[in-house]
């Protein structure tokens, strides 16, 4: 019986991901192995053949560093045993945050994570809601942007709210708001940020009239949640009915948790893109394996992977 010529494989800290996806797929996750030495050095091997395989890795680069570093040497050792296609799936792409140069002599991050990746190896670039559109100008390769919008939707509508509106929690998620009032049918609110330092919001403001309003915060990353949990509060007291956060990538570092379990939300709505250490009880994750499997099937077969962001659309 001939082998199958996709392989899926993950780096450690995606493997609860990896396996989903797998499984959505109908196969197996590849096996491969990570030794550790005594210095802290690690090597990583295959431990099947994948010799003239399209190979999958499917490895976020959220922090420690070495998630990226493990990445990029899976990719290398699936070049130097002769895969026929090596495709990096990056549920969450870190470093995205750093896209351009906002002051004198910074790196710009997420530029030079591209450039490793296409020298280690890679072929293809899957990924969803990046932080910044133009990181897939970084690259030479193909590369499938996903928007987890196809897995909100359905649970947003199935919620039914009477007054359903959306908003964002600063000038710079307004596309992304407006994108889902449109799919949903609804208006939305934007709220007006002023930073001291990053990560510490100094001053909100709102635009828009959210009275009697059920709002939904959309955002892309919940980092430090600062700033998304001092709009709920806004929005509550300029008189909504209640208020949800919903993002893609649930990072939750720092005081997040504490900021969220304090905060007016109904309803913390996230995907599995990154793995949440203390999940309780105002966080819904929605996962994104069935969607990342049928987009690898795509990718596979040259279908089109557009038609399935089409307004009303779900992956089922």
């Amino acid at each position: 019986m001939q082998e199958p010529l996709v392989k899926i494989f993950s780096g450690r800290q995606s493997r609860y991901l990896a396996e989903k996806i797998a499984k959505a797929y109908h196969t197996e996750l590849g096996k491969s192995e990570v030794i550790n030495f005594s210095d802290g050095e690690f090597q990583t091997s295959y431990e099947e053949n994948v010799r003239g395989r399209d190979v999958f890795i499917v490895q976020s680069t959220f922090p420690p560093a070495e998630n990226i570093l493990e990445l990029l040497m899976m990719i290398d050792a699936a070049k130097r045993a002769s895969a026929r296609k090596i495709v990096a799936v990056i549920p969450y792409f870190g470093y995205a945050r750093q896209d351009r140069k906002d002051k004198p002599r910074v790196s710009i991050g997420s530029k030079m994570i591209t450039n490793l990746l296409t020298t280690a190896g890679i072929d293809r670039l899957i990924t969803i809601d990046l932080h910044a559109d133009q990181i897939q100008g970084f690259l030479d390769i193909p590369v499938d942007h996903l928007y987890a919008s196809v897995i909100f939707y359905p649970y947003l509508k199935q919620l039914n709210l009477p007054n359903l509106m959306m908003a964002s929690p600063d000038t710079g998620g307004t596309r992304r708001a407006a994108s889902y009032a449109k799919g949903l049918n609804t208006g939305f609110a934007i709220c007006y940020k002023q930073r001291s330092r990053p990560n510490v919001v100094e001053n909100m403001q709102l635009i828009g009239d959210v009275e009697g309003k059920d709002i939904v915060l959309v955002d892309d990353i919940i980092d430090t949640a600062g700033t998304i949990t001092k709009a709920g509060e806004l929005i509550m007291k300029k008189g909504a009915n209640s208020v949800r956060a919903l993002a893609t990538h649930a990072i939750f570092s720092g005081n997040a948790h504490e900021n969220l379990k304090n905060s007016p939300f109904t309803e913390i709505i996230v995907t599995d893109t990154v793995p949440i250490k203390e999940p309780y009880d105002k966080v819904k994750v929605l996962s994104t394996a069935t969607l990342f499997a049928e987009v690898i099937k795509r990718v596979e077969n040259y279908e089109s992977i557009s038609s399935l962001f089409n307004l009303g659309s779900s992956i089922k």
